[in-house]
Parts: C-alpha cells; sequence; structure tokens
C-alpha cells in the first residue's frame, strides 16, 4: 500500500500528499469528501486541491451542479517532476518506480458500493430505496414470494407511495395467480407488465433496476442487497431491454 511519504519523498508537502492520494483512492468526489478523507479542514482543502489543478495533477469537473475534481492518470505525476528543475535524477528514478502503485489505486470512477440487508424489516428498508429513483423501474418480480413475505397490505401500502410520486414500472413476471392481480391493476398503478410461462421461466429473486443501482432480493430468505453502480445499472438495464422483448413475444405467442 502506498504511504505518503513516499509521495513527500518526492516533493509532496505534507498536506498534498494526503489529498492526493485521497482523490486517487475515491475518485471523481466533492471538495469535502476529499479533505474528510485526507482529514483536513475543508479550506484548506479547497485550497490544497486548487494548488494540484495548477500542477496538471488533478482535473475540476465543470459539468456538474457540484463542484468535483478527479485526479488526473498518475504519469502526470512523472510529467509534473520532469518540469520541475530542481529535481535530481534520483527522484525521478523514484516516481517511476513508485508509478505502479500510484496507478494501483488510481480510480478513475467512483467505486461500486455494495450494501447487504437481513431481515424482514431490513429487506423492507432496501426495497423502499427504489421509491427514491428519479428514472423508470425496471422489475423482475415475484408476487407470490413476496406477499407470504411481507404481506399484500404492506405491497399495497408501497404501490400507493409510488404512485404517490409518479413513479412508473416496467416489470417482468411469471404468470401466476398473483401476478395477474397485480396486472389488472396495472393502468392505476404506473405499470406496464409482461407475463412469463412460470413452468419454464419462474426466478425466485426480485431484482429491480433504478437510478444507478440495482436491488436483488430473496423474499424467502429475507435478504437482499443493493449495488450501487452506474456502469452495472446501465448494463442490466440493457440485459432487461433484452429480456424484455423476448417476454413480450412469449406472451403473444400465449
Amino acid at each position: 500500500m502506498i504511504k505518503k511519504e513516499q509521495l513527500i519523498d518526492l516533493g509532496f508537502g505534507d498536506k498534498e500528499a494526503s489529498v492526493y492520494l485521497a482523490l486517487l483512492e475515491l475518485g471523481p468526489s466533492t471538495t469535502t469528501e476529499i479533505s474528510r478523507r485526507a482529514g483536513i479542514n475543508r479550506t484548506t482543502g479547497y485550497d490544497i486541491l486548487e494548488s494540484l489543478a495548477s500542477d496538471g495533477l488533478i482535473n475540476p469537473i465543470r459539468d456538474t451542479k457540484i463542484q468535483k475534481y478527479s485526479a488526473e492518470n498518475p504519469e502526470k505525476v512523472i510529467s509534473f517532476l520532469e518540469n520541475k528543475i530542481k529535481q535530481t535524477e534520483e527522484k525521478l528514478k523514484q516516481a517511476h518506480l513508485l508509478l505502479p502503485e500510484l496507478l494501483s489505486v488510481f480510480n478513475v470512477k467512483e467505486k461500486p458500493k455494495v450494501k447487504f440487508f437481513e431481515g424482514i424489516e431490513r429487506v423492507k428498508e432496501a426495497f423502499e430505496d427504489t421509491l427514491n429513483t428519479k428514472r423508470e423501474i425496471l422489475a423482475y418480480a415475484v408476487g407470490a414470494d413476496m406477499f407470504e413475505t411481507v404481506g399484500r397490505e404492506y405491497f399495497k401500502e408501497y404501490t400507493r407511495k409510488k404512485v404517490e410520486k409518479n413513479i412508473h414500472v416496467k416489470v417482468i413476471a411469471p404468470d401466476d395467480e398473483e401476478s395477474r392481480e397485480v396486472v389488472s391493476r396495472d393502468a392505476l398503478e404506473l405499470r406496464e407488465s409482461v407475463l412469463i410461462p412460470k413452468e419454464k421461466f419462474y426466478f425466485t429473486t426480485e431484482i429491480n433496476i433504478y437510478n444507478n443501482k440495482m436491488i436483488i432480493i430473496s423474499w424467502k430468505e429475507k435478504f437482499a442487497v443493493i449495488v450501487e453502480s452506474e456502469e452495472i445499472a446501465n448494463a442490466q438495464r440493457r440485459v432487461f431491454d433484452l429480456a424484455w422483448l423476448g417476454a413480450k413475444q412469449l406472451s403473444n405467442r400465449s
């Protein structure tokens, strides 16, 4: 693991090294997030970030509502040192040796976050995170398992909140009595559903894709996982689009 003392040996100041390493590890982040990770106050963090930006080691991101910074590729450290006349060949050699370690912690994008939830109440908490979505929810649903675990009244209340927030949903679900009952209310509940033959395609976990997240729920095991990653969420949206086309074809044949 790279230590800030190694950067200090190359010519970084103590706080500069802390801020630079924090940004490498965090990926694109706000001044507050970076300063907290570096263990310094926000004002000092902002000044150091601006200094590092003027040296070409980091980059202010201008297309976000809240100012963020991202680290340039650590190879820029070499260029930066080469342009400093006072740097000796020995220090440049040290920098080249350190580069693989810098690259190993270099976070181009925000790291995916994974949260685990166990027990009925915690699973409800995870499921209700979908109510914070700013876009359509794409779902593989298993109504029978859900009703057995948390009851129909819970689903009814969840749906009421969803409709109140004007959240639309696309659903692929096994064709059973419970799903047919839910589908009968699709128009009122801002939902578009496709039912597929349960004999061939019954899945036992519920998956919802929303915002930059994907939630996987096992109602029977009372366990849920939320993966927060824009790349993963977008990939799963494409997979859902493909599944949606296939599900509609199956539905039309029946």
